[in-house]
């Protein structure tokens, strides 16, 4: 969805008089530091539509951690182009950077407005009803385990693990539930990486729906840990927002073909479900160009310092409007599944997520069974 608010960015910038130029950095901080830069008023409306409607980032992305020499490195680039907006897309990280760039430009006296742009999967960014590519991932996870549950059905006495994106929050995950449409249908377990899961639980839970259904879906996200903050022994990566693991599915599949001796399998869509494009709801697609538009739009009435934000309209239908959230109640705040949406075993979420989540990832089609 970034290349939606792209879109929206280029289109309401060529509607204000006071932006004469605008320029795209490729992989972000890293090609401002290289001074490269895209003329976006060049592209063509037809080139625009197209990378609307693609898959991750047309101008690239980037995961430079700025320090302050970056940072002064960065204002020296703009002074020398003259760039007095900037317009900064992704999620609490990001918001940081940008955070980071507005106390910057004000310590040096360079008049800079910085807004920033939501986006991201996980939906963990503060302030915003939601972020957008949250609703086209969470369809891709509910309608992959819909899909394992099928085939899980149809071949009993096997225990599936579906690993999910989300890291350390659990609406990527809590959003499998919209599989459901019957009561024995997958996922028959989700986990939730807010609420640690001792191996005990996971194996008691396992074996009670397997020996009620004679098989078993579990959805659990790719950061949960255990009651002693390890991830069950699944080998770990450092990247640039932590640790994680990398193959925790896997890890619970042989745990518990280990403990409970039953036929075990796991999956993990990975970048599949982050990129895969395919059945996306065409409302995230809109929203993401509206957060693009109404980020230049305030940018031009001076607002500087805040983060374009998705406000839900009350009642129904569902509709929303953008609103603006200072970066500081944003950056490096990661907005974890409310506890007032999880089950009181912690293990599942409640009706109230299902009825949030449902008008954003839109209808699923459910499978019939043979009477």
């Amino acid at each position: 969805m970034i290349n939606a608010s792209l879109a929206g960015l280029i289109e309401e910038a060529r509607q204000h008089r006071q932006i004469s130029r605008f320029y795209g950095a490729p992989f972000g901080l890293d090609g401002v530091l290289r001074e490269e830069f895209l003329d976006l008023f060049a592209q063509s409306p037809a080139t625009l539509e197209g990378i609307a409607a693609m898959p991750s980032s047309a101008l690239g992305t980037s995961r430079l951690e700025a320090g302050p020499a970056e940072m002064e490195h960065v204002l020296e680039v703009f002074r020398k182009h003259d760039v007095r907006y900037l317009f900064y897309t992704g999620g609490n990280g990001s918001m940081g950077t940008a955070l980071q760039m507005v106390e910057a430009a004000r310590d040096r006296g360079y008049e800079l407005c910085v807004i920033g742009v939501p986006k991201t999967i996980d939906n963990d960014l503060a302030e915003t009803d939601h972020t957008p590519g949250y609703p086209t991932t969470a369809r891709f996870f509910a309608s992959a385990v819909r899909d394992i549950g099928a085939d899980n059905r149809a071949l009993p006495g096997q225990v599936e693990i579906v690993e999910v994106l989300g890291r350390n929050a659990g609406w990527l995950v809590a959003a499998t539930s919209l599989a459901r449409h019957r009561p024995d249908d997958a996922p028959h377990l989700i986990y939730l990486p807010e609420v640690p899961l001792p191996l005990e639980t996971l194996l008691a839970d396992i074996d009670r729906v397997y020996h009620r259904l004679g098989r078993c879906v579990v959805a659990v996200c790719e950061g949960q840990l255990d009651e002693h903050g390890e991830p069950f022994g699944a080998d770990v990566r450092e990247g640039s927002r932590g640790k994680l693991a990398m193959n925790l599915g896997h890890r619970l599949a042989m745990l518990a073909a280990q403990h409970l001796k039953l036929k075990t399998r796991s999956e993990k869509p990975g970048l599949l479900g982050r990129s895969s494009w395919g059945d996306q709801p065409a409302a995230d697609r809109a929203e993401s160009r509206l957060c693009g538009r109404a980020a230049v739009r305030a940018a031009c009435e001076g607002v500087s310092g805040s983060m374009v934000t998705l406000v839900r309209e009350p009642g129904l239908p569902y509709a929303v409007s953008t609103g603006l959230a200072p970066l500081e109640r944003v950056a490096f705040i990661e907005r974890l599944f409310p506890e007032a949406w999880r089950a009181p075993s912690g293990h599942d979420v409640l009706p109230e997520f299902q009825q949030y989540a449902a008008p954003l990832v839109g209808p699923l089609r459910h499978y019939e069974l043979l009477a």
